[in-house]
């Protein structure tokens, strides 16, 4: 297996950058990711007010798949999702829901314990391990790795997660991949404005398909497909997703879209991936066994 460490990150999304690594379309790779801190807070003494902002959420990458064209999509398959023993957790004055509680940052960790994620003595639930940014160099001017949008980015969905493929629409020969800003676990929305952050390795088959057309990403696993839309606000970034299934899914099958909207309104879901990061994000899950009798494939 090919294997990429995180010596080489990106701090925003770019079709200027080179290549960390460049692989065959069909590859695939596992990816060391540094934490959404940068493995800058690693105990009680390191203090959120004194790390390097400009160094948070770094993406491993970029990887440069052969066989990406722009207006074409590039395929992500997860593999697999491995994490260190030890996350941290924040939240502080102005930051995520409630940030208008406090007045300084507070900071928590938590142990990776088998299947489980320790809080303390008392508490602990399952693990949910996720990839909270991946994406490909966006069209145009570089993309913050903090901010989501069309190209991926800080998504923060909670679906992206061993099992699921994504596909994203390229902009630029090569895609060049990221991924990193992992979670051992987070709740939809991320309501302190972090999960549980967590550095570890990712590993991914990225595939090409060049005659492949989407606006923005989509998502499926082994129960549902999906749309998924960044914005500025929920409800705007929800219309987009919707829309953009309706659009997907009226081009492969014989339905109207009056008649998917009315059928989408009974089965499917709209999911907050996460409304703390500049723009919002919005899944919008369909199931498959209801895609699957209107004979749609994708």
């Amino acid at each position: 297996m090919i294997e990429l460490d995180d010596k080489k990150v990106l701090y925003a999304f770019s079709s200027e950058l080179a290549p960390a690594l460049t692989v065959e379309s069909g590859k695939t790779v596992r990816i060391r990711t540094k934490d959404c801190f940068g493995n800058q807070v690693r105990s009680e003494a390191d203090t959120l007010d004194s790390i390097d902002w400009d160094a948070i959420n770094p993406a491993t990458g970029p990887v440069f798949v052969k066989g990406a064209k722009a207006g074409g999509a590039l395929k992500v398959s997860i593999e697999n999702i491995e994490l260190d023993a030890q996350t941290a957790s924040c939240t502080g004055k102005g930051e995520g829901a409630c940030g208008d509680l406090f007045d300084a940052w507070s900071t928590h960790f938590c142990k990776v314990d088998g299947d489980s994620l320790v809080w303390n003595d008392a508490v602990s639930f399952p693990l949910n391990p996720m990839i909270g940014v991946i994406g490909v160099a966006p069209a145009g001017a570089p993309v913050n790795c903090g901010t989501p949008g069309s190209h991926g980015g800080n998504m923060d969905n909670t679906a992206i997660t061993t099992g699921a493929t994504l596909y994203f629409p390229v902009a630029c020969e090569g895609a060049l991949f990221g991924c990193g800003d992992m979670h051992a676990a987070m709740g939809d929305g991320e309501v302190s404005v972090s999960g549980a952050e967590v550095a570890g390795f990712a590993t991914v088959t990225l595939t090409a398909l060049p005659e492949l057309s989407l606006k923005n990403p989509a998502i499926e696993n082994a129960t549902h497909f999906g749309t998924i839309a960044s914005a500025a606000t929920m409800d705007e970034a929800a219309e987009i997703a919707v829309h953009d299934m309706v659009e997907i899914v009226a081009e492969r099958t014989d339905m109207s879209e009056a008649d998917l909207v009315m059928l989408f309104s009974l089965v499917a879901d709209v999911q907050v991936c996460q409304f703390v990061d500049p723009e919002k994000t919005i899944r919008f899950m369909v199931p498959k066994s209801v895609l699957d009798q209107i004979g749609f494939s994708f």
